[in-house]
């Protein structure tokens, strides 16, 4: 019987490094999607500017130190499914849980939910790549930038590259709860 007992606990045990092991290299894997994701969306995005300049050979560009920022997806989704568990309590909420929610509604919250935090993340990560000398970014220039490190102008772009890390991140098992 002492047998059996300490031999469950170590399955357990293992079972528990093995889990751990799993959401850490997952955890991984949606960060290496995301900074991809990122580079992606900003040599596109900054192609564009080109054909604006009159240069049509779209040359896009991005810099080493956007991979970790966009990387930091790889959260939004973990965030937003805590948020929703948060405000499934409030009044005015409690029969709009992360899992009762319309496709449309649960589309907008979560959007609204990574504009938010990308809008922080952008401008922590660039006043503090500024305080370094190394800010690949500046609006400064923009009537609608905020410090200089963020444009008010790219909420809607915020949203759909949320939205796109969300649908990224959620691969798996976790796509069949995250409803898109």
């Amino acid at each position: 019987m002492a047998m059996r007992v300490q031999t469950e606990g170590i399955n357990h045990t293992k079972s528990r490094r093995e889990n751990r092991y799993n959401r850490m290299t997952e955890l991984l894997m949606n960060f290496c999607r995301c900074g991809i994701a990122g580079w992606c969306l900003e040599v596109m995005f900054t192609s564009v500017d080109s054909i604006m300049a009159g240069d049509w050979t779209l040359m896009g560009q991005t810099s080493l130190l956007m991979f970790p920022i966009y990387g930091m997806g790889a959260l939004l989704f973990p965030i937003s499914r805590f948020i929703d568990s948060w405000l499934t309590g409030l009044p005015g909420f409690e029969d709009r849980g992360g899992d009762r929610m319309s496709r449309a509604g649960r589309m907008i919250r979560h959007g609204l939910i990574y504009m938010v935090l990308i809008f922080i993340a952008e401008y922590v990560a660039g006043t503090w790549l500024t305080s370094l000398g190394i800010c690949p970014w500046d609006y400064s220039a923009w009537p609608d930038n905020v410090g200089g490190v963020i444009r008010l102008k790219f909420a809607p772009l915020w949203f759909g590259t949320g939205l796109l890390f969300e649908y990224l991140t959620s691969a798996g098992n976790t796509r069949q709860t995250s409803g898109y």
